[in-house]
């Protein structure tokens, strides 16, 4: 049967995948994650890109950069006909009229539609080859089954959340690794990982990467000791029994949490759990004590992302501060909690610029040098969102990114693709990096099992 692509538009080997507008923007790079296969960008998908490219938000700025990489591609050639992709795939955006194909699904033409009929026609005129539709939007994937046409999520960027959300490691030692430990002040790594042993697939069941925390433990006497992966050894916590403003830990989880959060070598840590937690009490409290104390970083900066539950943001009443103010409430109550309801004593500190509550959108471009960055509700943004934001870190500063995995907001990411999980799972055994999952609520009996159960 003739190609789609007619002379040669698709190559002999490989599968076909059509991408909808939303993959380009959770990713403007995917494009050149195919590998050796053939990419379809129905023309509808770029009327899209189009007229999201003018937002003030981050899914414009992805927009941008993924329309800018398929103008890169037209040096190349004509989109239309195909240009080769230097990963071994084939790119070709589709212009065609699809009405009689449209008429064989059974709802009214949407640019949705559009995008399926494209994938559907594909796969009636390439029985030879796979045709599948990459979407980020579960609505499309059902869609695509009713008609017979195979559908995936855009995996490339997905993670294992289960050994994100592994937290704290225990293994369990006799009373002379304990003795040893306390008399080097040390223990080294190997043996330890010796002591735990190995899985079925021969891998140490202690992982032992850059910062991994870990709970020495003597079953029959309850010794223990706090302890964290330094190089090729096993060191004490440095911080242990620390109070930053007054906040203390409360459970192991949080003595590690707040491990992480007070050294300063450790210039990214990524604090995972469910509401309730101390993820962003605990962020607050080491900021402004590293901050108004120690002086070691000149200001307190926390953002989190406008991805509201429920309405939008601009159905709140106000101006934009106004509004702002509404969304950011979360943080200010933290804050007071923390300032024992002086909030002149922070209104102080907010007007000298010591100390600043913004959301996300509205820090996007600047450089912040030598500032504790708190990124609450990091789990709304995308991988790309997060890379745009890490990589804004200026010389000397440090970076909190506190999330819930399993409470997304934003409609196109999930526990394994979200930006918050996807950059712990890349920066995992880095030396400046660190992560701490939280799973026992401190708020309240009543949220913790609401949390729980609910």
């Amino acid at each position: 049967m003739l190609s789609l692509f007619g002379n040669g538009g698709v190559s002999m080997s490989g599968k076909i995948f059509v991408l909808d507008t939303n993959v380009l923007v959770h990713d403007p790079n995917s494009i050149f994650n195919f590998k050796d296969n053939d990419i379809v960008i129905p023309f509808v998908v770029l009327e899209e890109l189009d007229r999201l490219k003018t937002r003030r938000d981050s899914v414009a700025k992805s927009t941008r950069q993924a329309l800018r990489n398929l103008d890169s591609l037209r040096e190349k050639g004509n989109l239309m006909k195909g240009v080769e992709l230097e990963n071994g795939g084939r790119l070709r955006v589709e212009v065609r009229n699809l009405a009689d194909t449209l008429k064989e699904l059974p709802i009214e033409v949407t640019p949705d539609n559009y995008i399926l009929a494209v994938a559907y026609q594909l796969m009636k005129e390439n029985t030879g080859k796979q045709v599948i539709l990459v979407t980020k939007d579960i609505n499309m994937r059902v869609k695509a089954d009713s008609i017979g046409l195979k559908a995936e999520d855009y995996e490339s960027d997905k993670v294992n959340v289960t050994e994100i959300l592994k937290g704290y490691d225990v293994v369990y030692v006799d009373d002379s690794v304990i003795d040893a430990f306390y008399e080097a002040g040390s223990y080294p790594l190997l043996k330890l990982q010796e002591l735990s042993g190995k899985d079925k697939d021969g891998k140490w069941l202690l992982e032992g990467y850059e910062n991994q925390c870990i709970l020495l433990k003597v079953e029959k006497s309850g010794r223990s000791v706090l302890a964290k992966v330094k190089g090729d050894k096993v060191v004490p916590i440095f911080h242990q029994g620390v109070k930053p403003w007054g906040i203390s830990a409360r459970n192991l989880e949080q003595a590690f949490a707040l491990e992480l959060l007070m050294c300063d070598d450790v210039k990214i840590v990524f604090l995972i759990g469910k509401a309730g937690t101390g993820k962003t009490l605990l962020a607050l409290a080491t900021g402004l004590h590293k901050v108004l104390e120690e002086r070691s970083y000149t200001k307190l900066l926390v953002a989190r992302p406008v991805i509201p539950m429920g309405q939008d943001i601009g159905y709140l009443p106000g101006g934009k501060d106004e509004k702002l103010r509404y969304w950011m409430q979360p943080i200010t109550d933290n804050l007071e909690l923390l300032f024992g309801g002086d909030m002149e004593n922070y209104e102080m500190w907010h007007d000298k610029g010591v100390i600043e509550v913004e959301a996300l959108t509205y820090i996007r471009g600047r450089s912040l040098p030598n500032c504790f960055f708190i990124i609450d509700e990091a789990q709304n943004l995308t991988p790309h969102e997060v890379k745009t934001i890490i990589t804004r870190a200026g010389e000397g500063s440090k970076i909190i990114l506190t999330g819930d995995p399993y409470q997304i907001d934003n409609p196109y990411l999930d526990e394994m693709s979200n930006g918050l999980t996807y950059a712990a799972q890349k920066f995992k055994g880095q030396k400046v990096a660190g992560f701490i999952a939280l799973q026992k609520g401190e708020r309240s009996e009543l949220a913790s099992l609401a949390a729980e159960l609910l």
